[in-house]
Formats: C-alpha cells, structure tokens, sequence
C-alpha cells in the first residue's frame, strides 16, 4: 500500500535538512566507488589467511597491512550510515516509527561494528613481534589470534543483523512511499536479502556478502540520484517567485 504524502510537505522536511540529504546522496555515491577500490585491493592482495601472515604483512607493507584489515571497510559504513539518515528525512512522514526503529538498529549496529575491527592494535603488535624474542613472539601470537577471532566476531554478527533489519525497514517504506520509485525499493529488499547470512559464516557467508554488493551498488546509486534531485527542488519556487517579482 502506498503512502499519500503530500510531496510540497516533504519537499519543506528537504528544505530544513538539505545538507544532510546532499551529504546522504555523495555519502551514496562514494560508497559505489569504495566498493569497486575494496573489491580491487581485495584481488590483487588477498588478506593472508594467519595471524603471521598479518604481522609480516604489516611489518612489511604497513598500509596494505591495514587496508586487510578492513580499514576502508570502517569508511563503507560510515557512508552507509549517512545515507541511512539522509534517507530519514524524505521518508518520515511515510512512517515516524519506522524511521526511528531503522535509526535505532542502524545506530547500534554500526556503534557495534566499530568496536570489531582492530587494524591498529594489530599494526602495534606486528611491530613489537618484529623485534621480540621467540618467547615473545609466541605470547604476541597468541594475543594477535585472538583479535583476529574478536574481528568478525560477535559483535561483527550483531552489526550485520542490526544492518539489515535497517535497510529491510528503509526500503519497505520506499516501496510505500510515492517519493522514490519501486525500482530502488525492490533493489534494497535484494541487498537487505543477502545480508541474512553474514560474510564470516564460511563460504556461505562469503558468496552472500559478495552477492550483495551488486544490488547494494544499484540501491545506492538510484538513492543518489533521487536524494539529489530532492535536494535540488528547493530552488525552483524561490526562482519562480523572484521571476514574478521582477515583472
């Protein structure tokens, strides 16, 4: 069922949170293109499959080191929730509660993905294994293996959910909502789809994540696109009003 709102009172909710929608449309955007740079630095230097094939990265190519480590994947989210709440605005008068249930999840599930990743400790331990005796470089192993078992993790688990149930919310008031175009609804509903099984559950896990990118990808730029032309709208009375003035 489609929500009838009025567009002119959307286009007043635009207007008082334009910077926040333009930041959510180049948030989309730059997101298309990180992807395309991950999948990129993902086949041409594949993340070693041990903790000392960490250290030695990180003690040999440090940057390459942490961008294994997920580091642009911090960014990725940091762009996804923007767009989210970019998204917020033009769809609030949809559904005020559903907007701030998708805010609440996505809020604590991002808050939990930043408490996972651990490419700095990981960096400061590769540098002291460098130098350390073999006792030592046992003991700093094993504290490496289990950051790296912290890294996709629990709370890694508990973000991918929590993403999810925020993008499935967010683009079922898309597809009620007369502001975007079913188009970009269904292609949501596919990526929050292959967001069910998140990409540490083996294989399985991998191919969904991978899956998933493709529709995102799609999501995102229709979502620019339509969050641009939103925020471009609100010059147009203000010419046509100074057009009338000047007769």
């Amino acid at each position: 069922m489609t929500a009838v709102v009025d567009r002119r009172i959307v286009q007043d909710d635009v207007r008082q949170w334009r910077g926040l929608v333009v930041v959510g449309a180049w948030a989309a955007l730059a997101s298309v293109v990180l992807i395309v740079v991950q999948i990129v630095v993902y086949l041409l230097w594949p993340p070693p499959e041990t903790t000392v094939g960490f250290f030695e990265l990180l003690a040999d190519a440090p940057l390459l080191g942490v961008l294994s480590l997920d580091a642009l994947y911090i960014v990725s989210n940091l762009l996804a929730y923007l767009i989210y709440l970019a998204l917020a605005v033009p769809l609030w008068r949809v559904s005020r509660s559903a907007v701030v249930v998708a805010l609440a999840f996505g809020t604590l599930g991002m808050a939990a993905y930043m408490s996972s990743p651990r490419p700095v400790e990981m960096l400061t331990l590769a540098q002291a294994y460098a130098t350390a005796d073999p006792a030592e470089q046992t003991a700093l192993l094993a504290t490496g293996d289990g950051m790296v078992a912290t890294w996709t993790g629990t709370a890694f688990d508990v973000y991918y959910f929590f993403n999810l149930v925020t993008l499935l919310v967010l683009a079922l008031l898309m597809y009620r909502s007369t502001v975007f175009t079913r188009a970009t609804a269904v292609w949501g509903l596919v990526a929050a789809a292959l967001m069910a099984v998140p990409s540490n559950f083996g294989v399985v896990g991998l191919a969904f994540a991978l899956a998933s990118l493709v529709p995102w990808a799609v999501f995102a730029v229709l979502v620019a696109r339509r969050l641009t032309r939103l925020a471009g709208e609100r010059q147009r009375p203000s010419r046509r009003a100074a057009a009338l003035r000047g007769r």
